[in-house]
């Protein structure tokens, strides 16, 4: 019988085993993160994972209902004591039976990841939609018969000025008892837009505990959450997840072909985020040690498609021109519509308006955060992510558009590719002479060639390469001379490097062995160097159509967004040609200009007005039908551009003239520098 098919999500790894295998025993020969310590017995639950059904064009495989074995009595046992979540298999319980694409949960990874899209330190204007308000509410009497509810309007437009709002169905039933217990006296939380009020909470006597609300931007890879008071606007805490939505495909493209090839794959999909969204703010209420009824609203940023997965929206018309959204407009909503809970019963959701039907509410947010339509120089804004949104304007006008750059910029189809965990490796130089690398890993403040090194990854170990680290090893190994403009990587002989490992007709070039220690061989393979090169293609060719609409070749200003903007240095971008040239001066980090974004439409209700105002006049520039598109992304292929001389890049760095092809750069010799 032919051996069955095995991919990992989210981290890619795949291979063929005999069928009967365990899926743990799969994950290890792989590599995959996926923990366990109890030796497989069924007994410590570390190695849950989630297979996936249906047809996956992504990776080419169908996965039949047998693909995994029968749902056995070591599970059954844990699940009756201790739970296990609908749709988990113990990995090493459940046996592969025929192709199969398996998620690896967060919760069971063995090198818990880092969320890298931290909160920006921010003046934000405090004028948020709910407050709370102390009042004394009139007692009842046989003469008056008033409800209570009644009466506390009264009260508040006498005490407050304020008109009649509504009341939750929640808040309600506390009415009563909370009047009672506060002897007449209580706070409310009063949520308005507009001259609508309606009461979300309500607490006995004065409540001097605050009320909190959560900024979420919802990313196709991560999910991630910023608690902020909305007295004082400060960053209560945050934290991440992994989008668990992954497993059923990397991109936003490969989603939208698993819900239209597989019957309710759609509601799979949103059941899985809102899930998500739930634990992710359960937890980070908990951390912070406050009452969940306190957090009383909550802005979310996403791209369209996530917008409509997150709101049980079919999105297979995002899969077709022309891309129509359900609705673009801004949304507002209460919690139990999103199935979001571990929050105030009648907590309200915001939702930023989307730009178009493939720039979405994230790319608004980030409008609302930068601000490209007040500069006054010509500003390049690129959130870089696995869908990257793209703005370029000044104050005459704005142009948006979104770019599938994919997910080996987070780590994703990259051989030795992880997410941002202790262990990974975020920053890589290579000395130029000797060929040499050294390189640091997230959990150790020391290079690999500085004393202590090996002390302070005792505990992490290293364990692989993230995003970051594979965008500065790729332009490390380009100024180094180890890869030619084409993108191909050399021989041994070629760059006179005993590093350089062939690996079939390619090459590969090796970091880090720690084989000899049962660790991983690290290297960055010539696929490595392909994914990237599509990754950074598509991002640069979407800047350009930018720049070609309107008329110009060079931009004024640079300002890289999201996750990697904060961790990949200008120069590193440049090398590789992600950004056009400008002088690296004029390029600066916005950290996560989305949750940002969401943070400032969570703490000031004017800014949603003006959002909602400005998205009217960004224009929208659709890569997926313009044909100058594949033009700018097959010149972009190169190391740093096949036709763009970066002019300002060769100010600062120097790129050997290597060929690698059959014909050319036979050995090092015949290597020349500009």
């Amino acid at each position: 019988m032919d051996d069955a098919l095995v991919i990992f999500t989210p981290s890619g790894k795949r291979g063929r085993f005999a069928r009967g295998t365990p899926v743990l025993t799969a994950a290890r020969q792989l590599g995959v993160d996926l923990d366990s310590v109890c030796g497989g017995r069924g007994i410590c639950s570390k190695c849950q994972v989630t297979p996936g059904y249906g047809a996956f064009p992504k990776h080419g495989v169908t996965v039949e209902p047998g693909a995994l074995s029968d749902w056995n009595a070591v599970e059954q046992r844990y699940k009756d004591k201790r739970g296990l979540i609908e749709g988990r298999r113990l990995g090493c319980q459940a046996r592969i039976e025929g192709d199969v694409v398996i998620d690896v949960p967060p919760e069971s990874q063995l090198h818990r990841q880092v969320i890298r899209k931290a909160a920006t330190a921010r003046a934000i204007t405090m004028n948020p939609a709910t407050r709370l308000y102390y009042v004394e509410v009139a007692e009842p009497d046989m003469e008056n018969p008033s409800g209570d509810f009644e009466r506390l309007c009264e009260a508040l437009a006498d005490q407050w000025s304020l008109p009649r709002p509504a009341i939750a169905p929640a808040v309600l039933r506390r009415l009563q008892p909370a009047l009672r217990k506060g002897n007449w006296r209580v706070t409310v939380a009063l949520h308005r837009t507009g001259d609508a009020g309606q009461i979300t909470a309500i607490w006995p006597g004065l409540h001097e505990g605050g009320i909190q609300g959560l900024a979420i931007d919802l990313g196709s890879t991560t999910i991630a959450a910023h608690l902020c008071d909305l007295g004082d606007g400060r960053v209560i805490g945050s934290s991440g997840v992994m989008n668990p939505q992954i497993r059923f495909g990397e991109d936003l493209m490969s989603r939208v072909s698993y819900a239209m090839m597989n019957p309710g794959g759609a509601a799979e999909m949103t059941t899985a985020v809102q899930e998500a969204l739930t634990r992710l703010a359960t937890a980070i209420i908990a951390e912070a040690g406050i009452d969940a009824a306190q957090v009383v609203e909550a802005v979310i940023v996403c791209n369209p498609v996530m917008h409509h997965l997150l709101l049980g929206i079919d999105p297979v018309e995002l899969g077709q021109a022309p891309f129509a959204l359900a609705t673009s407009g801004s949304l507002a909503l209460t919690a139990r519509d999103i199935g979001l809970s571990g929050v105030a019963e009648a907590a309200q959701v915001y939702i930023l308006p989307c730009i178009a039907g493939h720039v979405g509410a994230d790319a608004a947010a980030v409008a609302l955060s930068e601000a490209p339509d007040k500069s006054d120089d010509l500003v390049l804004i690129v959130d870089v992510g696995t869908n990257a949104e793209i703005l370029l304007g000044n104050r005459d006008r704005v142009l948006a558009c979104s770019s599938p750059t994919g997910p080996a910029f987070e780590g994703a189809q990259i051989s030795s590719g992880q997410r941002a965990a202790p262990g990974a490796i975020e920053r890589l130089e290579i000395d130029p002479v000797t060929r040499e690398p050294r390189f640091r890993v997230i959990g150790c403040d020391l290079w690999s060639d500085e004393p202590g090194f090996a002390e302070g990854v005792a505990a992490t170990g290293i364990t692989g390469i993230c995003g970051s680290g594979i965008i500065e090893a790729v332009a490390e190994m380009r100024m180094a001379g180890l890869l030619d403009a084409s993108g191909l990587i050399g021989s041994a002989e070629q760059v006179g490097s005993a590093r350089m490992i062939p690996q079939g007709r390619t090459h590969a070039y090796l970091i880090h062995d720690g084989s000899a220690a049962g660790g991983p061989v690290i290297t960055v393979t010539q696929g490595d160097i392909r994914a990237i090169q599509l990754a950074k293609s598509a991002l640069y060719a979407g800047a350009r159509l930018l720049m070609d609409e309107l008329g110009v070749d060079r931009v004024d200003r640079v300002v890289l967004a999201g996750a990697f903007g904060a961790h990949i240095s200008a120069k590193h971008a440049m090398v590789l040609g992600m950004i056009p040239d400008v002088t690296l001066d004029r390029v600066s980090s916005a950290g996560n200009a989305a949750g940002t974004g969401a943070r400032i439409a969570l703490c000031d209700q004017e800014a949603r007005v003006a959002i909602e105002e400005t998205v009217h006049h960004i224009h929208k520039v659709e890569t997926a039908i313009e044909p100058r598109f594949q033009e700018h992304f097959v010149a972009a292929n190169a190391l740093p551009h096949a036709t763009d001389p970066f002019p300002e890049l060769r100010k600062v760095v120097t790129l050997p003239e290597v060929s690698f092809n059959t014909g050319g750069g036979g050995d090092g010799a015949r290597r020349r520098r500009r």
